[in-house]
């Protein structure tokens, strides 16, 4: 690991896994994972967060800015923040099993 980056910060990249239907087929299509990260992670950051927390070997990370929707609440005009996706390609033998073996 990379000693530019400490530990405490790696373990506050990762916000969640996405669990949606298009995230379940790029998992089985490609071993890629989903992840809602925080909005100032890098992808280096991202994939060394992931090794640490998954013990797997990371590939390439992929990152994509989601903008927030413009929504309507009554009368009032209000938008929902926006966000960060990481795409996280594991290496082959690698897997990450969210289920919990459900």
């Amino acid at each position: 690991m990379n000693a530019g980056v400490n530990q405490e910060r790696l373990m506050k990249v990762l916000l969640g896994p996405i669990i949606s239907e298009k995230a379940s087929i790029v998992a089985d299509q490609s071993a890629q994972y989903a992840f809602r990260v925080e909005p100032t992670a890098t992808k280096r950051e991202i994939g060394q967060a992931v090794e640490l927390l998954f013990e797997v070997k990371v590939d390439a990370v992929q990152v994509l800015n989601v903008k927030g929707k413009a929504k309507r609440f009554g009368a009032r005009l209000g938008k929902r923040p926006g966000w960060r996706k990481a795409y996280v390609r594991l290496a082959p033998g690698n897997d990450i099993d969210f289920g919990g073996g459900a």
